[in-house]
């Protein structure tokens, strides 16, 4: 990868992704000219374009601003998401671009600065961007790149200075193959992009190559029960870092958190559900380590509002509640209805999911449907497909099937608010990683719940 001193353009092949966007923010707040291209607008690439960052929504090499077309200025950005027949993709490739995959440009951007890093199947875009918010909060310099907008922030990216980084660490492609963190941690090591790994094996043995990166002096935190050699983290166990004490007050966790130095009596975390709780558990862990002082993450941690799309409420009345959440597996849908129920109990509870990739549900279709079934109803969307082609015999209505929920129903996206509106539950959930995020803006400025 060239100096990025010599560079002054960056184009983004894919930049409406959520881990582009960062890139694509930071470049920007560097003084960078950035444009890029997407296959369709989206909130995120509003936000680009409100920055003056110019985006083409059209496949073709004669989009691509003529100013990027220098390829001894211009670094090209891509994603693995975005297939290799792209137009604009090729071109730079004939051109004899430099040409980066996100991950390499991520882990170029952490190789000199102190970084701390948060790795998981589940759990880490909320755990980076409380510890990106909670490293902010006690006036330090860092930069997070977020895997989800930051409510706090409005914003992927946190840049408070350029000494420290916190990231994201995806195992998507083996992504965090990348980085080399000071202080890392892993929340967890559940089976999934098995199109990527083959089998579950292969996907923990990749987390055991990414902790093998950490630095030789460097700290890796794991959830208790891994099987990785860490220093522990949990919830009412025998953790290094634990929560104990914990009771639920006017909605919000109020814990207290015992480490290997003592005790921080009366913390409260505002966001619903036990895995969140492990995730600040994690957070905190990480921050303290850094050297934090407790008072101030105590403030910073009451302060943090979520992340988008993370247990999201988009209506919250004493009639009706509307939750959005980014579940796309099977455990983390089990994390979900966990929330629902500590938070609503006795309540009458609708879930409307969008499965996400074709190979996914094929891989769990079994505990995708022991998930749903936990739900009093259930509305299911058509697979969405991201980046693959269909997969023979694998579809909504085969994993409708085996789902034991009696009222159960398959339904297309013009019909949701219909069928939301009909529900006699109080609390409905929306589920899934696809454009049921875009989906359900258009219907809360609709529905008369």
């Amino acid at each position: 990868m060239k100096n990025l001193d010599n560079i002054s353009h960056v184009y983004f092949i894919g930049i409406g992704g959520i881990g582009m966007s960062a890139l694509a923010r930071y470049f920007k707040a560097a003084g960078k000219a950035v444009a890029g291209y997407d296959k369709t607008p989206s909130g995120i690439t509003d936000a680009l374009e409100d920055l003056g960052i110019a985006i083409s929504f059209e496949d073709s090499a004669e989009t691509i601003p003529s100013a990027f077309k220098n390829k001894e200025t211009t670094l090209v950005v891509y994603t693995p998401a975005v297939p290799k027949a792209h137009k604009g993709y090729q071109y730079f490739v004939q051109q004899g671009f430099d040409i980066q995959k996100r991950a390499a440009v991520l882990g170029f951007l952490t190789r000199e600065k102190f970084c701390l890093a948060v790795a998981g199947t589940h759990g880490k875009t909320t755990t980076s961007a409380m510890l990106g918010h909670l490293m902010a909060a006690c006036d330090l310099p860092v930069t997070a790149f977020l895997g989800g907008i930051a409510e706090n922030y409005q914003s992927n990216l946190i840049q408070q200075g350029e000494d420290i980084v916190v990231v994201e660490a995806d195992e998507f492609d083996r992504s965090f193959m990348q980085l080399y963190p000071n202080i890392a941690a892993i929340t967890s090591m559940d089976a999934d992009h098995l199109d990527i790994y083959g089998d579950a094996e292969s996907l923990q043995q990749s987390f055991r190559d990414f902790a093998a990166q950490v630095k030789e002096d460097g700290v890796l935190f794991v959830k208790n029960g891994l099987p990785l050699d860490g220093i522990t983290v949990g919830v009412e166990d025998d953790s290094a870092y634990t929560a104990l004490n914990i009771r639920i007050e006017n909605g919000a966790y109020r814990f207290d958190l015992k480490h290997p130095d003592g005790l921080i009596e009366d913390l409260v975390l505002n966001l619903p559900g036990r895995h969140n709780l492990s995730n600040a558990i994690t957070a905190l862990a990480m921050a303290l380590r850094y050297g934090c002082p407790a008072e101030k993450l105590a403030k910073a941690l009451f302060a943090f509002k979520g992340v988008n799309r993370r247990f999201t409420y988009r209506i919250n009345t004493d009639a009706e509640v509307l939750i959005d959440d980014y579940a796309h597996h099977p455990t983390e849908i089990d994390a979900v209805h966990s929330a629902v129920r500590e938070m609503y109990p006795g309540k009458r509870v609708l879930a409307v999911f969008q499965p996400h990739l074709y190979s996914r549900t094929r891989d769990f279709m079994e505990d995708f449907a022991a998930s749903l079934s936990q739900f009093d109803e259930l509305l299911l969307l058509d697979i969405y497909p991201a980046r693959e082609e269909p997969i023979e015999g694998v579809n909504s209505r085969s994993l409708l099937n085996l789902i034991t929920t009696p009222r159960k129903e398959l339904v297309q996206k013009q019909e949701l608010r219909e069928k939301l509106e009909a529900s006699e539950a109080s609390v409905k959930v929306m589920m899934g990683a696809g454009d049921i995020g875009e989906e359900i803006l258009k219907l809360t400025k609709t529905l008369s719940l």
